[in-house]
């Protein structure tokens, strides 16, 4: 009954490689109970903040919430896959779908462009549910060593060891848990197989317009490519805003990771690193931003940010086979 628990220490800080991918390889196993999706939903939605935790590696339930609800909104409303549970339906379609019909949303609405307050209640209601379902759970399962919980201060706080595990290892944790998901809607969703489903578990986190951070950037900065330097005015302005460290690799969308970018740069660019010179520049783009104090949506956006977060996204990047380097032409 672990999933009753509403506190767990880390039993076990000091972990080999090994050892972690043993568990790991348990929890995505029959071994491990799974009566709902939700033990995969919070996998995702640690894998999404591991570059959000502060210096004692913890994270806030409204930050995992808040991913957490985004996954199931896209899965329920988005995608129609409303069985995420084995027996009874789960606790966290019934809040997505009451508050899709009174609310009258249409099923092609995705969850960042649902109305904030909205968005706030609806985290609000789901972060209970994860208290009661969720990380009692994933805790048992991991036997209490890939992190602590506390209800009543609202903090998860990662292990060490785990944490650098994950980053080193990202990429692939992302397929392996993006996999098991899939194969268990399919196994209790009516669809027509697990390639059509993979392609939606993999985009159920992203962000379908990055238009408010343009706003942002466009506001504090020169409008020109932060690649090339070529102007993004003028009537045939076309202007991108992209993942400097591609988002296939951060799976989230963060202000200090976005950039302003022409067409032929986004394009040519896609899924490659830019060449490490532009890791200096960035950084100083983010130390310009970190200094809008006055600007409370600044401050809220750059909240987690410290220039070794970009640094090692660039570096566990690479490890992660992202190594094809880019330059603009």
């Amino acid at each position: 009954m672990s999933h009753k628990l509403k506190v767990g220490e880390i039993k076990e800080k000091y972990l080999t490689d090994e050892e972690i991918w043993r568990v790991f390889t348990v929890v995505l196993s029959n071994k491990s109970v799974k009566s709902s999706t939700y033990k995969y939903a919070l996998m995702k939605s640690l894998i999404e903040n591991l570059y959000q935790v502060n210096d004692q590696y913890e994270l806030s339930y409204d930050q995992l919430a808040y991913s957490f609800t985004k996954i199931y909104w896209n899965l329920i409303v988005h995608h129609q896959l409303v069985h995420q549970n084995r027996g009874k339906t789960a606790r966290v379609v019934t809040i997505i779908q009451e508050a899709q019909m009174k609310h009258g949303i249409p099923s092609e609405m995705v969850f960042d462009k649902v109305d904030e307050s909205l968005q706030i209640q609806l985290v609000s209601k789901i972060k209970t549910t994860m208290k009661e379902n969720v990380y009692g759970a994933l805790y048992g399962d991991t036997k209490g060593s890939f992190y602590a919980f506390e209800h009543k201060t609202e903090v998860l706080t990662l292990n060490p060891a785990v944490h650098a595990f994950m980053l080193n290892y990202q990429r692939l944790i992302v397929n392996l848990t993006n996999y098991h998901m899939a194969r268990m809607i399919e196994e209790i969703n009516e669809v027509p197989s697990i390639n059509y489903l993979l392609g939606k578990v993999e985009s159920i986190a992203r962000r379908t317009s990055l238009r408010p951070f343009e706003k942002v950037l466009l506001h504090y900065f020169n409008a020109e490519c932060f690649y090339c330097k070529k102007s993004l005015t003028g009537a045939k302005r076309e202007t991108h805003v992209d993942h400097f460290i591609p988002w296939s690799f951060v799976q989230s969308d963060q202000i200090w990771n976005l950039v302003l970018s022409c067409n032929k740069c986004n394009s040519s660019k896609s899924d490659k690193l830019p060449e490490r010179n532009y890791l200096k520049i960035i950084i100083e783009r983010n130390n310009d931003l970190e200094h809008k104090k006055a600007d409370q949506t600044i401050v809220t956006l750059m909240r987690y940010y410290k220039p070794k977060k970009i640094i090692m996204l660039y570096d566990y990047s690479m490890k992660n086979g992202f190594d094809t380097i880019w330059t603009p032409k």
